[in-house]
């Protein structure tokens, strides 16, 4: 379980290296909602995510032992966030990524200089592969989110969210393996409890949902949802009772809803985002949140303009 102070720790820890990212707001939006809504835009962040702050977290701490070679497994953001950083300090990396990653990550990664690797279609496939090659070859395996550095890490975006807006109701969070909204979660309500957070997940990929319903994780298996960085299958077992612990409630949204929440976003507030991004806001828009000032964070911007015609539709 991770706390304030670990938090705190990774904010010091990685401060050189990520960057404070802005909130913006839309009139627009915040009419048609009726409230005011602010965003997150962690689309503008270093690697375009989020995935910098926990991946640097990590990295920099075993770095500081010696390491010379670090493995990731990744959809893509924490891939890239892993090859940045990693090119950085001199490490050699190697991320494993599914067989149909996008095409704008995988360049991402191998700009950095990571070496690929290529490996099914659920995270638990990469994540198992990703630890054999980090034995075979005496290497540190960085997770996607299910260690308390990575967790700790992407807290530091909630730290920022308390600095920069006052009156905060409620804050929409997308969940994936649950790393971000584990970390944001604790942040912000060891500080404020007073603050609602809300997670938002894909109907089709709803494992932590549905975990949260039953009180223990539950795995659905692969799933194709549109928000390639949203593809888990159940939640990590180190996130997972951060979620119980914190959230306050989990949001599910159809993928016609992630699409009109892309397009929104992308005409209302001239910002071009990836589909797990907007997931969040999705999420706010449907639900009609209960407290005046709502912050939905725009998770990334890594979106492979091939299928932007299609978010389009």
């Amino acid at each position: 379980m991770i706390d304030l102070r670990l938090i705190r720790e990774a904010r010091e820890r990685i401060g050189d290296i990520v960057k404070m990212t802005p909130m913006m707001s839309s009139e627009t939006i915040a009419k048609d909602i009726g409230n005011d809504l602010f965003f997150k835009c962690e689309h503008l962040q270093k690697t375009g995510a989020f995935k910098i702050r926990g991946a640097s977290n990590k990295v920099i701490y075993e770095a500081q032992k010696n390491t010379q070679h670090v493995i990731a497994a990744s959809s893509g953001n924490h891939g890239q966030a892993v090859a940045y950083i990693a090119n950085q300090l001199g490490i050699t990396s190697t991320i494993v990524v599914p067989e149909n990653a996008a095409a704008c990550k995988k360049n991402a990664i191998q700009a950095y200089n990571g070496n690929l690797e290529f490996c099914g279609t659920t995270s638990e496939e990469r994540i198992e592969r990703a630890k054999k090659i980090s034995e075979e070859n005496n290497a540190v395996f960085i997770p996607p989110y299910d260690d308390p550095f990575i967790m700790a890490g992407q807290g530091t975006a909630g730290l920022e969210i308390l600095d920069q807006l006052d009156g905060i109701d409620e804050v929409y969070i997308p969940i994936g393996g649950g790393g971000l909204i584990s970390g944001i979660a604790t942040a912000i309500k060891e500080s404020n409890p007073r603050i609602r957070v809300i997670g938002v997940e894909p109907a089709i990929a709803n494992d932590t949902y549905l975990s949260f319903k039953e009180g223990k994780r539950i795995n659905i298996g692969a799933n194709d949802t549109i928000a390639d960085g949203l593809r888990t299958s159940i939640p990590g077992e180190l996130t997972f009772p951060v979620v119980q612990r914190y959230v306050d409630d989990i949001v599910l949204v159809e993928e016609q809803e992630i699409m009109n929440s892309f397009t929104y976003i992308l005409t209302r507030m001239k910002q071009l985002i990836e589909p797990s991004g907007a997931v969040s806001a999705a999420g706010a828009m449907k639900r009609k949140p209960e407290g005046k000032r709502i912050v939905a964070l725009i998770s990334g911007g890594n979106v492979d303009t091939e299928i932007i015609p299609q978010l389009l539709k």
